[in-house]
């Protein structure tokens, strides 16, 4: 059984978290996380990434605890490490990524989805939040990290220090989540929002330069990051749809973008 199925929907490439109903994340598990973002990162037919669970209950627990209970401390060390390089590159992909939290997104399990691009939830369909202060130790998967970023440092540290889970509408309030969609037919509408970052409504090159230029520019110095932007610019110009684009504004007409 794969524990990361994986979909391809004209243009949206789909992986879903596959093992319910909790979903929590294993070493294979990444480790197939881990190979199939590498996959879609060289599919020029995949534009945009969503990441889902399987069922209607958890988008995903975090890590398996009973697996980590049962570790030595150095497996533990290398599980969280594998797991910070999987997000890292998740992060980092030249692809447009959504988290889809069908169901809760709990510990290492909102953590994967803070380290997508946008992330939207079934309205009333769980929970989320980084409670493994409970457990005796901090979220260590990028969770500090990604949190603090989003909602700033002392809203990050008051909802990690007191573990407290939050309903999808309070974290769309506090900017963790792009969009809440009606649970009816979630999973077609998590679909048909990613399909408008694809060709030919946009031009998918460009949304992943535009990507590329915000999570390396933030880390870096704002010149550096003007100068980052000015280099993906002068690439984004030698495009055949930017060429498209440029010519359909001139003829006054939708462009039809190739996403090359």
């Amino acid at each position: 059984m794969a524990l990361v199925e994986v979909t391809r929907l004209d243009g949206v490439i789909r992986f879903e978290l596959n093992d319910p109903p909790a979903n929590a994340y294993s070493y294979e598990m990444m480790q197939e996380l881990d190979r199939a973002v590498l996959d879609a990162r060289l599919d020029s037919a995949a534009h945009v990434i969503v990441i889902t669970g399987k069922g209607d209950k958890f988008f995903c627990a975090g890590a398996n605890i009973e697996m980590l209970k049962k570790a030595d401390p150095a497996f533990k060390y290398n599980f969280c490490l594998h797991a910070n390089e999987t997000l890292n590159r998740l992060e980092h992909t030249p692809k447009l990524t959504i988290a889809a939290l069908n169901g809760h997104a709990v510990g290492g399990g909102l953590e994967i989805a803070l380290a997508c691009d946008l992330r939207v939830a079934r309205r009333d369909g769980g929970k989320a939040g980084l409670p493994e202060v409970s457990l005796g130790v901090l979220p260590g998967t990028g969770g500090t990290q990604r949190l603090a970023r989003l909602a700033g440092k002392s809203r990050a540290i008051e909802l990690m220090a007191t573990g407290r889970l939050m309903s999808f509408d309070e974290a769309a309030q506090m900017g963790l989540l792009n969009a809440v969609f009606e649970s009816q037919g979630f999973a077609e509408k998590a679909i048909e929002y990613a399909r408008q970052f694809c060709p030919p409504n946009k031009a998918s090159k460009a949304v992943g330069m535009i990507k590329r230029a915000v999570q390396s520019g933030v880390e870096s110095s704002f010149a550096e990051g003007l100068a980052l932007e000015r280099e993906l610019q002068q690439q984004l110009f030698q495009s055949e749809d930017a060429r498209e684009g440029l010519a359909a504004f001139v003829d006054k007409r939708p462009p039809k973008f190739k996403g090359k």
